[in-house]
C-alpha cells in the first residue's frame, strides 16, 4: 500500500505529463485491437461466401471438345452420365459424396401463382455438398426412398415458398413443376447468391422426365485429405485424367471439362487473409512499442528529476531492490491501466461496427446473403497477447530507468540540484 501511494502521489504531482505518456500507449493498443477486429471482419466475410457449399467440395461440368482424339473430331457435344460418377469411385479414393446434377429452367405453379425457376434433380448427397439447412418444422430433404421409387417430391427454397404461397406453408401442398405435379415436402432457407432460386426433385425422377437418354452436364463430390494447393491440383489433374479416358477426350483440351475445386479456392484465399493477420499484428505492435518508447522516455525524466530523492532514501537505508520495484511498478501501472483504456476503446468501437452492420443487413434485401465484411471480433487469445505484451512492456518501460536510480550513489545524488 506504501508504494502505491507513492506512486499515485508521484503520477498526480505530473497529471498532464502522465495523461499524455498513457495516452501514447492507449492510442497503440487501441490501433492494435481495431486492425485485428478489421482483419477478422474481412476474414470472417469471405468465409461466409463459402458457405453455400462445403468446402471441401468439387463440381464438374460438361463442355464440347476443342482437339481431335484417336479419330474422333473437335467440336463433339460431352455429357456425362451414370458410368462417370462410378468411374470417379472407383479410379480416385479421394471423393466422399457424389451426385448428378440435372438442371433445367422450369415454370412453377401453385393455384393462380407461378414463377420461373431452376429445377433441379439430385441425389440425397446434394443437400451435404451444397450446405442446404432445414429449420424446425420446415421439413425433409429428398431420400433413398424417393430415388428408389421415383418419386414426385420436391423441395423448394424458402424464396419461391414466400412468392408462390404467400404467408401460408407449401409443406404438403402439391405444386406444378412444367406439366407434372409434385408434393412439396421441405423447405431449404440457405440463401442462393447466383440466379434463380431452386426446386430440388429425386435424380431418377428428373432422369425418367427430362432425360430418357439418361445424360446429364454436371457432377458435384466432396472430397477427403486434401489440405494444400498442390494436393488439390494433384487430385484435379487426376480427375480431368479418368474424365478424358471416360468421355474419350484430350486431356490437354481446356474446353472439354471445367472443374471448380472450392477447397483449393478456400486454402488460397485462407492464405492471403493470413497474410493480412501478420501484416496488421505487425502495425499495431509497432505501434504499440512506439507508445512503450514513451513510457520509457518519461520514466527516465521523471528518475532525473527524483535524484536527490532516491539518494535520500538510499541514505537512510532503503534497499536498491525497494527503489527498483517502485519504479517498475509505476510504469506497469501506466502501461495497465491506459492499455486497458485503449483495449476497452477498440473492442467498444469494433462492437459499434458490428452493430451497425447488423442493421444494415436487416435491412438490406432478403435474397442478398453475400458479404465482404462481417462479424468483426479480436479471439480471445489475441487479447491474451496484448495483456502480455502490456505486462512486459511496462516492466522493460521501468526497468532501464530503475538500474540507473539503483546506481545512484547517495553522496553524489544529494549534491544533485
Amino acid at each position: 500500500m506504501n508504494t502505491l501511494q507513492e506512486i499515485l502521489a508521484t503520477l498526480s504531482h505530473n497529471k498532464l505529463r502522465t495523461i499524455l505518456t498513457g495516452l501514447s500507449v492507449s492510442w497503440g493498443i487501441f490501433i492494435l485491437i481495431v486492425l485485428l477486429g478489421a482483419g477478422s471482419g474481412l476474414s470472417n466475410g469471405v468465409k461466409h461466401n463459402f458457405n453455400n457449399r462445403a468446402t471441401n467440395s468439387v463440381q464438374m461440368w460438361s463442355g464440347n471438345s476443342s482437339l481431335p482424339y484417336k479419330g474422333l473430331k473437335t467440336n463433339r457435344s460431352l455429357t456425362f452420365a451414370e458410368k462417370q460418377i462410378a468411374d470417379v469411385s472407383s479410379h480416385l479414393t479421394e471423393p466422399d459424396k457424389e451426385t448428378g446434377i440435372i438442371e433445367k429452367q422450369s415454370t412453377v405453379t401453385y393455384k393462380s401463382e407461378y414463377g420461373n425457376y431452376t429445377v433441379r434433380g439430385v441425389n440425397p448427397t446434394y443437400k451435404d455438398i451444397f450446405n442446404l439447412k432445414f429449420e424446425q418444422d420446415n421439413g425433409r430433404f429428398i431420400n433413398e426412398l424417393d430415388l428408389r421409387d421415383n418419386s414426385k417430391v420436391a423441395v423448394i427454397d424458402k424464396k419461391i415458398e414466400e412468392v408462390l404461397f404467400k404467408d401460408k406453408s407449401a409443406l404438403g401442398q402439391y405444386i406444378k413443376v412444367g406439366s407434372v405435379m409434385f408434393q412439396v415436402i421441405g423447405i431449404n432457407t440457405q440463401k442462393e447468391r447466383f440466379g434463380s432460386p431452386n426446386c430440388f426433385i429425386p435424380f431418377t425422377t428428373a432422369q425418367l422426365i427430362y432425360n430418357p437418354n439418361k445424360k446429364f452436364n454436371s457432377i458435384a463430390m466432396t472430397v477427403q485429405g486434401l489440405k494444400t494447393e498442390a494436393a488439390n491440383d494433384t487430385f484435379n489433374n487426376k480427375l480431368k485424367t479418368v474424365m478424358a479416358n471416360s468421355l474419350r477426350f484430350d486431356q490437354k483440351d481446356e474446353q472439354a471439362l471445367y472443374l471448380y475445386n472450392a477447397q483449393r479456392e478456400y486454402i488460397q484465399t485462407m492464405k492471403i487473409f493470413d497474410g493480412i493477420t501478420f501484416f496488421v499484428m505487425i502495425v499495431g505492435i509497432l505501434t504499440l512499442i512506439a507508445g512503450i518508447v514513451g513510457v520509457s522516455n518519461i520514466m527516465l525524466v521523471s528518475v532525473k528529476e527524483r535524484t536527490r530523492e532516491i539518494g535520500i532514501r538510499k541514505a537512510i537505508g532503503a534497499k536498491p531492490g525497494t527503489i527498483l520495484r517502485s519504479i517498475v511498478a509505476e510504469s506497469i501501472l501506466i502501461t495497465s491501466v491506459f492499455g486497458y483504456l485503449g483495449m476497452v476503446l477498440g473492442v467498444g468501437l469494433i462492437e459499434l461496427v458490428n452493430y451497425v452492420l447488423q442493421k444494415f443487413a436487416a435491412q438490406g434485401p432478403s435474397d442478398n446473403d453475400m458479404s465482404v465484411f462481417r462479424d468483426p471480433s479480436v479471439s480471445l487469445t489475441y487479447m491474451g497477447m496484448a495483456t502480455l505484451i502490456l505486462i512486459i512492456a511496462g516492466i522493460v518501460a521501468g526497468y532501464m530507468p530503475a538500474r540507473r536510480a539503483v546506481r545512484i550513489k547517495p553522496i553524489e545524488a544529494m549534491r544533485e540540484e
